[in-house]
């Protein structure tokens, strides 16, 4: 139930929608049309996810205006974690903020990342034979979307392919240009004080604040474990599905600096 829920909601519209995409780029005799499509659908649903994601932006914005307050409440009640929450709650209502709003954009995204996953994954995994033709033309909504074959090539790259499984070298640069992107969209995304030099006195306080090493390695985690499983996906999953999340990140990293250009540039240290 759930299931077929899931795919009259996302999977369904999105497949069509690619192929959609797929056919105008082929009228056009736009070379590596299938290549586009996916670009052309990264672009779509990143501008329908573009308000919650300018949201999550701003919400950690203000939540970092508010960091000095924050310590202040940290210091002053660290021994009753009760009324700090509840000190704390207060101080993201009279600013305004609902800290859990950062999180509705990772939850709208994560159904349409699942279904764009499965669409291309019919795609790309499964080959074009004919069975899997015929299982795309039976959920298509109108019967100029039918197709009849899928190209997979898009400037040299087979993105049906993965890199493990190409076999030439040249591919060997998607995983490793996944990963960077993926570093850099970490990197603009963590608060400028992040790489801010401290004087002593900061230093002195950060170490009695398990909060604040806590945070600090959660955000070297972001900064270096994710890009490295993101290279490892990217190297072992088709070409295409590296594609959607490259497009999507660089996206993710205009975003960033456009909303936020007092945050370090991508190349401070």
């Amino acid at each position: 139930m759930i299931g077929q829920i899931f795919n009259t909601v996302f999977m369904t519209p999105i497949l069509n929608l690619l192929v959609l995409l797929y056919k105008a780029f082929l009228i056009l005799h736009l070379p590596g049309a299938f290549g586009f499509a996916i670009i052309g659908l990264t672009i779509l649903v990143r501008l329908i996810l573009h308000p919650f994601f300018k949201q999550q932006i701003e919400t950690a914005k203000k939540i970092q205006d508010l960091k000095p307050h924050l310590d202040r409440l940290n210091k002053k009640h660290k021994k009753n974690p009760t009324l700090l929450q509840q000190e704390q709650l207060k101080l993201y209502q009279q600013a305004g903020i609902n800290p859990a709003s950062g999180c509705l954009f990772m939850i709208i995204q994560l159904p349409i990342f699942l279904a764009l996953y499965q669409t291309l994954s019919k795609f790309l995994l499964n080959g074009h034979g004919a069975k899997i033709i015929s299982e795309i033309n039976k959920v298509v909504f109108f019967p100029f979307l039918k197709i009849e074959a899928i190209n997979p090539w898009f400037f040299g790259f087979n993105l049906a392919l993965s890199p493990a499984a190409a076999g030439h070298w040249f591919y060997y640069l998607i995983p490793v240009i996944t990963a960077i992107l993926q570093y850099l969209q970490a990197k603009v995304s963590m608060p400028a004080q992040e790489e801010k030099t401290v004087n002593t006195k900061d230093q002195e306080a950060k170490k009695e604040d398990n909060s604040e090493d806590f945070q600090k390695a959660m955000n070297t985690q972001m900064k270096f474990f994710l890009p490295l499983m993101f290279g490892w996906f990217s190297y072992s999953l088709p070409v295409g599905l590296s594609l959607y999340w490259n497009i999507f990140s660089v996206f993710s990293i205009i975003q960033y600096i456009k909303t936020n250009p007092k945050s370090k540039a991508l190349g401070s240290k």
